[in-house]
């Protein structure tokens, strides 16, 4: 492991709360309207999984998200995903109101975003990543980069890279195993 992602893991280790941002992270950015305006969104099943194993894990999860949708709503009540914030523009109030919830300090919070908007959150949380077509001044402020793009298992591989760092990864898909 090189020294970034050494550093990544340390920070990793302590997460209590790890926060997901939607629009280019549990999707791909796009935003499909229809001749009505209906807005659909597409969110892959690896990433469901991932924060499935977290919460499995004892680690809560958390949505904070500038766009409102209801679609959004029924794909955090599908995972279990309780502290959910939406149309939500000034980020950093809600990550401190929702510190202040649930009285954690933001050391042990984990967020993963990937433009100029979540830079309040990734700046002061103990870990943060993003994706590789994330704005420039977001992939160079974070602790950790995914592999994977935005809708296509990059918040799966911060679910396994924490659950990783944590000495969680086995117990959590050992149920799988036998």
């Amino acid at each position: 492991m090189d020294k970034a992602n050494q550093v990544a893991a340390h920070t990793a280790a302590t997460i209590k709360l790890m926060i997901f941002d939607v629009d280019g992270i549990l999707t791909d950015g796009s935003l499909h309207f229809g001749p009505d305006g209906e807005m659909m969104k597409t969110f892959n099943v690896l990433d469901g999984q991932g924060i499935k194993l977290l919460q499995q894990a004892g680690i809560a999860t958390a949505i904070i998200s500038a766009r409102q949708s209801a679609i959004v709503s029924k794909r955090a009540s599908d995972l279990g995903i309780t502290h959910v914030r939406q149309g939500i523009h000034d980020k950093k109030s809600a990550f401190l109101q929702l510190l202040a919830e649930l009285n954690l300090s933001a050391d042990v919070c984990g967020f993963i975003g990937d433009d100029i908007i979540d830079l309040p959150i990734l700046t002061r949380c103990g870990f943060s990543a993003s994706v590789p077509n994330a704005h420039a001044e977001v992939r160079q402020r974070v602790h950790y980069v995914t592999t994977a793009s935005g809708g296509k298992g990059a918040a799966r591989e911060v679910c396994d890279f924490i659950l990783h760092a944590q000495g969680k990864y086995e117990q959590a898909i050992e149920a799988y195993l036998s």
